[in-house]
């Protein structure tokens, strides 16, 4: 017992050591200004995140379903082009990042955008949903917004701190593990583990001040994510990792008003 008790404490010592508060992005018109704990590096994540996106593309361009409909994959592009402009505002950094964007041909109902910039869209999203380009930003701001805020790092981080209360051992900061487990570690939180609460509300904050800022109707995302309710959850892979639910929609609606003065002002540019 007291050997584990021992354990225990290096590892929680350890932890404290390791943890890292940083502040991912810069609040924007919306104010999101949470602080997050972190144990994994940027760069590791990062690195795995480009491993992930990379076997992604390698699979659908095997079955022939990589930017296959141009018409989409134009579309998807161009609404990219003006959304990823507006991440300096939360992000200077952002600016330098290597965006990719591709495009799915797949009937899932789905889209997602890895650590530093790696955007896929499912032709599903857009072909079940019959979504709007305005309806599109939405999404695509959303999935932007998880990559600004970090939120895989920061899902990572915490599965590290429950492995250390659990087992009191050693910290896994990531720097130990190769590159191809982090890809896997990546690739599960974007398509298995379901976002926090907390994450989905910046995400759609963020990703509402982003597709104003690029001139498109912020109420978009209110429409969209009625959609979504109606396509149900058992339909879309989307809501095993972006649950939906009222409140959603009235915390959208009721933030609206925060950036409608923004959506005005880039359309009369």
């Amino acid at each position: 017992m007291r050997v584990l008790q021992k354990l225990l404490l290096v590892g929680v010592a350890v932890l404290a050591a390791a943890c890292q508060t940083v502040q991912t992005t810069q609040p924007g018109a919306i104010g999101v200004e949470r602080k997050q704990q972190m144990l994994v590096s940027e760069a590791e994540v990062e690195k795995g995140a480009q491993v992930a996106y990379q076997q992604e593309l390698d699979k659908a361009r095997q079955k022939g379903a990589l930017n296959a409909d141009k018409a989409k994959y134009d579309r998807v592009q161009a609404i990219s082009r003006r959304l990823i402009p507006q991440t300096t505002v939360f992000r200077p950094d952002a600016a330098n990042w290597k965006w990719e964007v591709n495009v799915e041909t797949t009937d899932d109902v789905n889209a997602y955008c890895m650590p530093g910039g790696k955007i896929m869209v499912y032709t599903g999203l857009i072909d079940q949903l019959n979504a709007t380009d305005a309806e599109l930003a939405a999404v695509i701001g959303h999935e932007i917004a998880h990559a600004l805020r970090e939120h895989s790092r920061e899902r990572l981080s915490r599965a590290y701190a429950q492995q250390i209360a659990l087992a009191g051992i050693a910290i896994a900061t990531g720097a130990g593990d190769s590159t191809m487990a982090l890809a896997d570690q990546v690739a599960a939180v974007t398509f298995t583990l379901p976002h926090s609460r907390e994450q989905e509300a910046e995400a759609d904050r963020i990703g509402l001040e982003l597709m104003a800022r690029a001139g498109y109707d912020p109420n978009a995302s209110i429409s969209l994510w009625q959609k979504m309710g109606k396509l149900g959850g058992s339909q879309s892979e989307f809501f095993s990792t972006h649950p939906s639910s009222e409140s959603r929609i009235r915390d959208l609606q009721a933030t609206v008003p925060k950036v409608a003065g923004l959506y005005q002002n880039a359309k009369n540019q």
